[in-house]
Formats: C-alpha cells, sequence, structure tokens
C-alpha cells in the first residue's frame, strides 16, 4: 500500500516520506479499512516534530480518518465489510496511523459512518469533534445554560458551538479578529467579543450575567478572565493550555466560588464516556446538524505541505489529506 511514513523526527520537510508499506492483515478482532481520507491534527504535526519522543521505529502518523471496511478478522461480523466508517485513536499508542491506503485495527474504533456525512468531514470527528463533545456534555444537559467557549475559531471549538446550541445552550465565544467572528457566526455563536480587548471580561458579564460552563483552549492564559466571568458553581472543561502548560491556578477565587475544573484528554476518555460520547456525535450526524470545516485538502504525495499547514496555524477548519 501507498503511506506516509517517518522514521526519525524533525521537520516535516526532512523526515516525511512517501513509499509503499505492507497492507496490514485483521488480527482477530479487527477490521481492515480503505482509507478514503486521513486527518491532519496539531497533535499528529507535534508527534513528527518530536513532542514525544517516538516509541516505534517507523510511524505512519495521523489518529483520525475514514474509509470502507474491505475485510475482517476473526470474531467480526462479516456484515460490517463495506460500511462506511470513521476512526478514532488510529495512531495512539500505534505504529500505524491513517495517512495510509489502509489501516487494520480494533472493530470498536471504526464507527459507522452515516451516508450524509462525506469523507472530508469525517476525517474531522476523531479528534475535534470528539473532544468538542465531551468538553460540552462531560456535565450534563446544557439547556438553557450560558456557555463560554474560547478561540471560537479553531476545530474544535467550532464544533463546540454547534453542539452546545444543538443541547440548547446560549453560546459566547472569543476571537481575534472581525473575519473570526464572522467566521463563528455561521455556526450558531449568539455572541462574540475579541479576547484581546483590554475589557473582554466586562463585555461577557455584560451580555451573559455570568457563564455556567467554558470549554476552553488555553487555560493557563485565560485562567483569570475565567475567574471573573464564571457563575457559582460552574464547571471549566480545559482541553488545552500551550501558552502556559505549567499555570499558576488562581485557587482562592475559583474556590469561592465554588469552581470546577474538569481536564479533557480525548485519547483516554474511558469506555464509558467514549460510548457516550460517540453515541451522541453519531445522534448529530444522523441528524444532519452539524457543519464541518474543512480548511485544505491534499493528496498523499503533498503530505509534507499539509503538516505546514497546520503547523502555520492560520487556517481556519481542518486539514485533510485524501488517499
Amino acid at each position: 500500500m501507498k503511506a506516509a511514513f517517518y522514521t526519525e523526527q524533525g521537520a516535516a520537510r526532512a523526515v516525511l516520506q512517501l513509499g509503499d508499506q505492507p497492507t496490514p492483515t485483521p488480527a482477530a478482532g479487527e477490521v481492515l479499512v480503505r482509507l478514503e481520507t486521513s486527518g491532519a491534527n496539531p497533535s499528529d504535526v507535534k508527534s513528527r516534530a518530536g513532542a514525544r519522543a517516538m516509541a516505534y521505529p517507523l510511524i505512519i502518523p495521523h489518529s483520525d480518518g475514514a474509509g470502507v471496511v474491505e475485510a475482517v478478522g476473526n470474531g467480526v461480523d462479516s456484515a460490517r465489510i463495506g460500511q462506511r466508517v470513521w476512526i478514532w485513536n488510529g495512531q495512539w499508542q500505534r505504529p500505524l496511523g491513517t495517512c495510509a491506503e489502509y489501516i487494520a485495527l480494533p472493530s470498536e474504533q471504526a464507527v459507522d459512518l452515516p451516508d450524509s456525512t462525506p469523507f472530508d468531514a469525517a476525517a474531522c470527528l476523531g479528534i475535534p469533534a470528539l473532544t468538542a463533545y465531551r468538553a460540552v456534555y462531560a456535565d450534563g444537559a446544557v439547556e438553557g445554560q450560558k456557555i463560554l467557549v474560547s478561540g471560537g475559531a479553531g476545530t474544535v471549538a467550532r464544533y463546540a458551538i454547534q453542539m452546545a446550541k444543538i443541547g440548547g445552550a446560549e453560546v459566547i465565544t472569543t476571537v481575534s479578529s472581525e473575519e473570526k467572528a464572522d467566521y463563528v457566526r455561521t455556526a450558531g455563536a449568539d455572541h462574540v467579543v475579541n479576547y484581546r480587548d483590554a475589557d473582554a471580561a466586562a463585555q461577557i458579564l455584560d451580555l451573559t450575567g455570568g457563564v455556567h460552563r467554558a470549554v476552553e483552549l488555553e487555560f493557563g492564559v485565560n485562567a483569570p478572565l475565567l475567574t471573573e466571568v464564571m457563575r457559582q458553581s460552574g464547571t471549566i472543561a480545559a482541553y488545552g493550555s500551550a501558552g502556559d502548560p505549567a499555570p499558576q491556578l488562581p485557587f482562592m477565587p475559583m474556590m469561592f466560588k465554588d469552581l470546577t475544573l474538569r481536564m479533557i484528554l480525548v485519547y483516554i476518555l474511558s469506555p464509558e464516556a467514549r460510548r457516550q460520547s460517540i453515541d451522541g456525535l453519531t445522534a448529530m450526524l444522523e441528524a444532519d446538524q452539524l457543519t464541518h470545516s474543512v480548511a485544505a485538502s491534499y493528496p498523499l504525495d503533498q503530505v509534507v505541505t499539509a503538516h505546514e499547514r497546520v503547523e502555520a496555524a492560520d487556517k481556519m477548519g481542518s486539514v485533510v489529506v485524501t488517499l
């Protein structure tokens, strides 16, 4: 099979290779998926660049993707053959991810894909959409609540805006430009605030009277603002803090609001949380309630460009590799 791979870490142009790799055979409990698309996420390019040590001598990158089940291993119902599916954790603690023509992996990691969802959109589900669903709904229903989604033009955040609106919440989000403000309004945001404004917290309070929950990309940077705008007994679901990975927690102000801080790492969801998130996301897909933003799509032989586009951090939407 054709695949992108690397045997050492570094810059995309220095280490990413294209070539033939053995087509995998599904083991017991596994399915073989003929991939149509592969999602390139920030975690994928960071791993290739060296954020974490290589655990395998050769890695085919990317955890997200979508395609069609072509074969099954022992113990898997043959009725799965021919099903359209999307992939989660394709390269999490595994060497061979989705940036190849085929992947073999446990059957439960290939989720049935509604016919109405195209393959390029399906390559955005495993990390961005599942993270968003867990961040929005980990603490129950959101109907009637006011939800703050930081960095609304990000891929996870754009899904979170939509999912909170589907659940009946009023959504306020933060962005850095008018272009991004227009972009998030198309996702359904009720209120938009420029986080660079000195009075951003005051604006949020004026618009909402305080928020019940926050979906937070940059917890360390935004902890002071969050402490100010959260209502008593509110919940912060944080799925990132790259700008300040070791923040000083404003403990006393948070304690006197009885706030809950929840960390979200989609790769290690419990089986129950995974099932709830997949079921909830599937219901939204089947009802055709979500829109998907693909910033760019590249063929496999342009995988280097795809990685560089993700690293440029100037996109609005996901980057997809077609196979």
